[in-house]
């Protein structure tokens, strides 16, 4: 009786397994640990974004579904006279000043700072320090210092038998008191000229020395060319923080004397959050967007006539 020997069973064919290259390991690896930014930039940037742009074209109030009325929101700013003048003439009033003055102010401070003289680190931490300082706090200390009854700056002209001044409260004055606030706090701008001007080279103040350039000369004639770049730059932040400033106005005067610091976005605060007219404020915030936008693109436009780049020498 023959024992029939089993077959032997063919291998199995092995199964492949899924391989990510090394590239795509590295960018999901890579997206995992940014997700949290990705998803936070998402949710409080891009969704507000489009949210915005979407109920600027609606009637909406957060009491009741929004209702679609195209461009309503934006012929109602644009024809509104009671309100659009004096809101425009104000915003543009205080950029157009505060903007150019606060950068001057800055790189003066910082041609001064970057002397050699004695107490210079004090000096440069005691003009530097308002830019740390919270908004709100700012806004306090300058109310009670500018304050008709009972302010510091009042109390020392009647010492000296001076009348008093109505910093806050006129509306004349209303507008070149913030911009003096705004003046007063521009310590990242200065250091930014600080360490700007340190990177001149003082083979240019040498060579202008022996061809004999004053301190005017050198200053005008290579101090000023060798910075134009951050001149830009810190003018185009100047603009964009011109435009949005709102906290100090807000907490000085609240729009007021007379809606003398009415400005665009004490406007849209008012409009969005004590007349719930949100459709109408996002459109205002669009429109404000658009204005950053344009004046932006102009001074880039524009900068090739004097901004000089150290490279296009070569």
């Amino acid at each position: 009786m023959s024992i029939a020997i089993p077959k032997a069973i063919p291998n199995a064919i092995p199964k492949r397994r899924f391989k990510l290259s090394t590239r795509t390991r590295n960018l999901v690896l890579g997206l995992t640990f940014v997700s949290p930014w990705i998803i936070g930039f998402l949710a409080w940037t891009i969704y507000p974004l489009f949210s915005s742009l979407y109920y600027s074209f609606q009637n909406y109030d957060l009491l009741r579904p929004p209702v679609f009325i195209g461009l309503g929101n934006y012929v109602q700013f644009f024809t509104d006279k009671s309100h659009t003048p004096t809101v425009v003439y104000n915003t543009f009033y205080y950029v157009l000043l505060s903007a150019p003055l606060g950068v001057v102010s800055a790189f003066l401070l910082a041609n001064l700072l970057n002397a050699n003289i004695k107490g210079r680190s004090f000096f440069r931490a005691l003009f530097f320090f308002p830019a740390i300082v919270p908004a709100m706090v700012t806004a306090y200390v300058w109310n009670f210092l500018l304050n008709v009854q009972y302010g510091a700056v009042n109390g020392a002209l009647r010492g000296v038998g001076l009348s008093t001044i109505p910093f806050l409260t006129n509306p004349q004055l209303a507008k070149p008191s913030l911009v003096l606030i705004h003046m007063w706090a521009q310590g990242n701008a200065m250091l930014i000229f600080l360490a700007t001007l340190q990177d001149v080279p003082r083979s240019l103040y040498e060579a202008a020395i022996v061809d004999g350039a004053n301190t005017w000369h050198k200053f005008w004639y290579i101090t000023i060319p060798m910075c134009t770049p951050v001149i830009l730059f810190n003018m185009i932040m100047a603009f964009i923080g011109g435009f949005q400033n709102f906290i100090l106005p807000w907490l000085l005067t609240g729009g007021g004397p007379n809606q003398a610091t009415e400005f665009f976005t004490v406007y849209l605060y008012r409009n969005a959050f004590v007349y719930l007219r949100m459709g109408f404020a996002s459109a205002m915030a669009w429109l404000l967007f658009i204005t950053i936008v344009f004046f932006t693109v102009i001074m880039l436009k524009t900068s090739a006539r004097w901004v000089y780049y150290g490279s296009e020498a070569y």
